[in-house]
């Protein structure tokens, strides 16, 4: 089947200028009309005002019985004539003395006012002629008075030829304007267009230019430098992410190869306990980094999960209660009554995450608070604060980069693989949250500040 394409240009210049075009002469001829209707209509209208003004003075001359036989023409009237009820002409202008009656009308009951447009000279021009009916002494006679319509057709046909000539012209001149403004106006947007067009995987550094005005495109070019800036740390972050992943799992990998190829070299049951020992213990570590990982890929893909109210003092004791073989007990302080929407799994992993970090670092004490914000009162503030070494200020945000771990915790057997914390921000973000450091009087302390669920539990 063959597509009929619509005659309708295809670049947004060319539409503007045949739109604007189009409703500037629609415009145009409508005004032109408009105009020529008035101005005929006025003419028209002022050549009848005079000519009707004649012919009631002469009819109440005739009504007087002072009625001349050449009558004399006032300004604004070109020829006079009165007839009598027979058709003979009793009184005449002086151009049309010896003429015959200009017109053969008869008084309907008495009286009678016509007007119409006629030509009684025949000289080319058309006259504008009143007729009135007036009694006399010698009975009811008729007066004709007519005024040229030649300074009216000749401003018609004036108006005619200016706007015949001028439409066109303006016309022109808005289709040239349209068409010189748009260019400029869409001249950025090309820039924008072959900018974004040369940016590829391996040139996201590239920006497209801003234009110096503060207009549309100046937004949409900066907005787009903005999304390109995400684009770009999205993927410097994807790329560091999956390099550094590649080395975490590397390492585990290699060690129980080693212990593999070990074992294998040296057959000697004595040994297999600790070979194999180490090798679940690197294979517990290996299926851990996996699990953080797919998490991680979940949470960046904002994977939709189910959702809803929990109880979050509930949660904690659940979760504190199910800890086993923790170096330290946990304190906890806990509000009850704060209900939060969300996914009790990523919750607990929230919970557990930021345990497993104060278990790693605290000296002796851990605490676990939950209450409701000082200055929210929508917020639920879980805080997990130990003794230990602290966090400095410097490192309070680069602890929940991915892979990240400080100094002091880079052990294989107590480091981790620095995702823990990762995790647990990126959770606090999935439920509408923060997770940050907060300045605490010895050691370190992480809250999460939670939206409370307006529902209960």
């Amino acid at each position: 089947m063959r597509l009929v394409r619509h005659p309708w240009p295809g670049s947004v210049r060319a539409r503007a200028t045949v739109g604007a075009t189009a409703v500037v002469a629609l415009a145009l001829t409508a005004a032109s009309f408009a105009l020529f209707a008035m101005l005929h209509v006025d003419l028209q209208r002022n050549a009848n005002d005079a000519a009707t003004a004649q012919a009631d003075t002469v009819g109440q001359l005739a009504a007087e019985g002072k009625l001349p036989d050449l009558l004399p023409l006032t300004h604004g009237a070109d020829f006079i004539q009165v007839v009598d009820s027979s058709g003979r002409v009793v009184a005449a202008s002086q151009n049309l003395v010896g003429r015959p009656a200009v017109a053969d009308l008869r008084p309907h009951e008495g009286r009678l006012r016509a007007t119409w447009s006629g030509e009684p000279f025949g000289e080319g021009h058309r006259q504008r002629i009143v007729a009135v009916t007036a009694q006399t002494p010698g009975g009811a006679v008729t007066v004709y008075a007519g005024t040229s319509l030649r300074d009216a057709d000749a401003a018609d046909e004036i108006t005619k030829v200016a706007l015949g000539i001028g439409t066109p012209l303006l016309l022109a001149t808005v289709a040239l304007v349209t068409w010189w403004v748009t260019g400029r106006a869409l001249r950025p947007v090309e820039a924008i267009r072959s900018e974004v067009a040369e940016i590829t995987g391996r040139a996201l550094h590239r920006r497209v230019p801003v234009p110096a005005s503060q207009d549309e495109v100046a937004r949409l070019a900066r907005t787009m430098n903005a999304t390109l800036d995400r684009l770009e740390d999205a993927v410097v972050r994807q790329r560091r992410f999956i390099a550094d992943a590649s080395h975490e799992l590397r390492s585990p990998i290699t060690v129980l190869r080693t212990q593999l190829e070990v074992a294998l070299a040296h057959p000697d049951p004595a040994l297999w306990p600790d070979l194999v020992s180490d090798a679940l213990e690197d294979t517990v570590r290996l299926q851990d980094l996996a699990s953080d990982l797919l998490l991680l890929a979940r949470l960046d893909t904002a994977e939709p999960v189910s959702r809803r109210p929990l109880d979050m003092a509930e949660l904690c004791r659940t979760t504190v209660a199910a800890r086993h073989g923790d170096r330290l007990p946990i304190d906890t302080r806990l509000q009850p009554g704060l209900t939060v929407e969300g996914n009790r799994g990523w919750l607990v992993r929230l919970l557990t995450n930021l345990l497993d970090n104060a278990q790693r670092h605290a000296d002796r004490r851990i605490e676990l608070a939950l209450h409701t914000d000082p200055d929210d009162a929508g917020l639920a503030v879980l805080e997990v604060t130990d003794d230990g070494p602290g966090i400095p200020e410097a490192d309070r945000e680069r602890i929940f980069e991915r892979f990240t771990r400080l100094d002091d915790a880079r052990s294989r057997d107590h480091g981790g693989a620095g995702l823990g914390l990762a995790i647990a921000r990126d959770i606090a973000h999935q439920h509408h949250g923060t997770l940050r450091v907060e300045p605490h009087p010895y050691g370190a302390g992480i809250v999460a500040r939670l939206p409370l669920s307006p529902s209960g539990p």
